[in-house]
């Protein structure tokens, strides 16, 4: 009786799905999978054995269906046929009671024929999920550095490379995330031991413990390692023992933090031709949350008194309106030349007249104003007149620039004008430059020249990745040249003096239509040298624990709009952005193993799912922007305000169920070698195993490579290494760079969602990883600074 009420109820939910799913177009399959569970489940309450025969006619029907639509896919294969079968163990253990008493010892016999059947299906599943991922088995003063810089700071071009220190945020200047140690190998990763960690002791207070996301790379030069914390506490530790040599907090507050407390990293500037002994002579630059440029020194953790006022820049002046939260610092300044440049994280969706997106360049020594790129002023380089402030709404440049101090460029990865989905009030200037990688005269501050990824960017499509600077392999020798990974998946590769395209870039027609069809770009640049993105989406493609949730995702893909990559955002039904704003390639960026020609790519692979909302609505739901107090965090949860347009917009970031699982099937993320030369695909991996990963955000402690979404970047080494966490794992991993197959992995205390760097000190090489854990990819969060080696000796 209890299983005959159960497939009733289950043929009621999947047949009354099953109809509305073809009514929108959709499979078949359901309608007469639901009916063929209410005549098993009638026919069991009437006392029928035959209710186990139609029951067992469904679940071989169900498993040619699922054979037919996906093939052996294992992970497409989990919610079409494991619950079936689990059910189908409860049916067939209900034959003895249809037997008469002298037979229902043979019910022995068909328990063990159900666990026969179970058995054989979970090892079927399980090969094919295993098959999937076998590359995933497996105080006082401190010394003074010495300086860096030899010429005068105006004229120096000197590269800053990794190798024997980590002297700049994304390895050098060029951004490659690439060192030249070779120490640690395939050979002996195996006997990689944690050496040394300490405490940041910045932990989230009550208020802020749903907004910690550090993200931090730590620095290392001459032998001292200098790290930020979420909220800007810098400390210097020593790089061979891990102790505390010096710490400095600048008092951030709670409220400045905007979506995330984060602190990707600092920059170290030494000052030319300046005895060692001078204070201040090497120096720490910050940005910080509450929207501070702050000059550290470097040997001892004092403000430096001869930059800005007493250590410090406000950067808000000439901001205007603002407030905490709203305009703050994330990554650290791009030093080249003497010039630190910054730019600002604006807090998305909020409003029409957000804080500008003004790049600014300060002296590294004094602090004051260098320029300043302001594009609604494009003849201006200076601040703008007292009470006038920087063109509002433009877009800004919230992650890390790239450099090359030989010609004098930095290169700034741009995000989109405010808001995201909606564009009909931008500018010209805006519509030209969002989304672009753009090229700065750093002695001048102006623009070289621009690269546009989207036109008209409705998605948040926004640059998040540093670009790599590399000279790449050409028939006529190589070229100096910019690498641009961006969320959509496209990567191009462009010539750095120039802007030109190094590969075709083809303008591909895309969809049309959506609240403002007359303002969407008809064509999109695609890159013909590589892309991460996938083929696009299909019914079959959606996911859950189960057939229900599965069939739930199905029925919301045929409600939802959805013409491919760029379907236009709509306010009369959803709309399922794919790739979703999470990439492709985010923050994290790639990494160029320059001397064997091979780039990594780690990358999301997630559609969003969206809808616009009417104005109205959209203030009785009680959406406000932040300078309004702000959405209460249910609405937050919802999505962004975007004021003074006709829509706020809701998003599904991942498109998840209420189960915490997402609509469309695994892997969530991969991680790629691609040749540098040619743009061919070397190897692709799903990337990130199940352990930490499960419905309603229960572990399921499954060591299956599902390939789990992931923030944070790749470093790669001479010894054939790729070193890289970013995963929901909680582990960091070591991967050969040739093969793909992970080689070594250690558990982390919180989410790796950060960019390990390397170093040596006294012959031996450390890989460092700061695991502070990650609000949205719900990872745990944590302070710690960890050290590893191979054994002494």
């Amino acid at each position: 009786m209890l299983v005959g009420v159960l497939l009733i109820l289950l043929g009621l939910l999947i047949g009354a799905g099953g109809i509305w799913l073809i009514a929108l177009g959709g499979s078949l399959y359901y309608l007469p999978a639901g009916i063929g569970l209410l005549l098993a489940g009638s026919l069991l309450l009437r006392g029928s054995a035959a209710g186990v025969w139609i029951y067992t006619i469904t679940w071989l029907a169900t498993l040619l269906w699922a054979y037919w639509e996906v093939g052996s896919n294992g992970w497409a294969l989990m919610p079409r046929v494991f619950a079936p079968t689990i059910i189908l163990i409860f049916v067939l253990l209900t034959l003895p009671a249809f037997r008469g008493p002298a037979r229902r010892g043979e019910g022995s016999a068909t328990v063990v024929a159900s666990i026969a059947v179970l058995a054989v299906a979970c090892t079927f599943g399980l090969h094919h999920l295993t098959s999937e991922a076998r590359s995933q088995q497996t105080p006082p003063a401190s010394p003074v550095p010495g300086p860096v810089q030899k010429a005068s700071a105006a004229t120096d071009t000197e590269i800053h490379q990794s190798g024997q220190d980590w002297p700049v945020y994304g390895g050098s200047e060029l951004g490659t995330r690439y060192s030249s140690l070779n120490q640690i190998t395939a050979g002996n990763v195996a006997q990689l031991t944690k050496v040394w960690s300490f405490h940041t002791g910045d932990m989230p207070s009550k208020a802020a413990e749903d907004k910690y996301s550090p993200e931090n790379t730590p620095l290392e030069i001459a032998g001292h390692l200098y790290a930020c914390s979420a909220k800007n506490i810098v400390i210097s530790v020593d790089a061979k023992t891990g102790r505390e040599e010096w710490r400095y907090d600048p008092k951030v507050s709670d409220d400045a933090i905007p979506y995330g407390a984060t602190c990707r990293g600092v920059a170290y500037f030494a000052m030319p031709g300046v005895s060692p002994d001078q204070a201040c002579a090497t120096r720490i630059l910050e940005g910080t949350l509450d929207a501070r440029l702050i000059a550290i020194d470097a040997r001892t953790g004092k403000p430096c008194a001869d930059f800005g006022q007493q250590g410090v820049v406000d950067l808000t002046q000439g901001i205007g309106e603002t407030v905490p939260g709203w305009y703050s610092v994330t990554a650290p300044p791009t030093i080249v030349r003497g010039v630190a440049v910054v730019g600002a994280q604006v807090k998305d969706g909020q409003a029409e007249n957000a804080p500008s997106g003004v790049v600014r360049g300060y002296d590294a020594v004094s602090g004051k104003l260098d320029w300043a790129w302001d594009m609604g002023h494009p003849d201006r380089t200076s601040a703008p007149p007292e009470g006038e402030p920087y063109t509002r709404g433009t877009p800004n440049m919230w992650t890390v620039a790239a450099a090359d101090p030989q010609l004098g460029y930095v290169y700034l990865p741009l995000g989109n004008a405010a808001v995201d989905y909606y564009g009909v009030d931008r500018k010209d200037f805006e519509n030209a430059l969002n989304s672009s990688i753009v090229a700065i005269d750093v002695t001048t501050g102006k623009p070289v020249w621009h690269f546009q990824t989207v036109h008209h960017d409705l998605w948040d499509y926004d640059l998040g990745s540093q670009p790599t600077l590399v000279d790449f392999p050409a028939e006529n020798g190589k070229v100096p040249a910019i690498i641009v990974p961006s969320k959509q998946g496209q990567i191009y590769v462009l010539d750095r003096k120039t802007g030109k395209p190094l590969f075709p870039v083809e303008e591909r027609n895309v969809p049309t239509g959506g609240v403002e069809p007359q303002t969407l770009s008809k064509t999109q640049p695609y890159s013909s040298y590589a892309h991460l993105d996938q083929p696009v989406l299909t019914e079959k493609d959606m996911w859950g624990m189960s057939p229900l949730d599965q069939l739930y995702c199905r029925i919301q893909f045929r409600r939802a709009s959805y013409q491919g990559e760029y379907t236009p955002p709509t306010v009369d039904r959803p709309f399922i952005e794919y790739p979703g704003y999470n990439g492709g390639s985010d923050w994290g960026s790639i990494a160029v193993d320059t001397d064997s020609g091979v780039l990594i790519a780690n990358y999301n692979d997630m559609p969003n799912y969206n809808q616009l909302i009417p104005r109205q609505k959209a203030d009785q739901m009680g959406f406000k922007s932040i300078d309004k107090g702000g959405s209460p965090k249910k609405v937050q949860d919802i999505g962004d305000p975007q004021a003074g347009s006709p829509y706020a917009i809701a998003v599904n970031a991942g498109w998840r169920l209420s189960t915490g699982l997402l609509c469309s099937r695994p892997p969530y993320g991969h991680i790629r070698a691609i040749d540098l030369k040619s743009g061919k695909t070397l190897w692709d991996e799903p990337f990130g195993s199940a352990t930490k990963n499960g419905p309603f955000g229960i572990p399921s402690m499954l060591p299956l490579g599902i390939g789990t979404p992931n923030n944070g970047g790749p470093l790669v080494t001479a010894g054939g290494l790729i070193f890289i966490a970013a995963t929901t794992d909680d582990k960091l991993r070591a991967i050969d760079i040739k093969t793909g197959r992970t080689v070594w992995q250690a558990d982390l205390p919180a989410g790796g969602q950060t960019t390990p760097m390397t170093y040596e000190a006294d012959g031996r090489q450390y890989i460092v990883i700061a695991p502070g854990g990650h609000h949205f990819m719900e990872t745990k969060v944590g302070d710690q600074i960890i050290a590893y080696a191979l054994p002494a000796g």
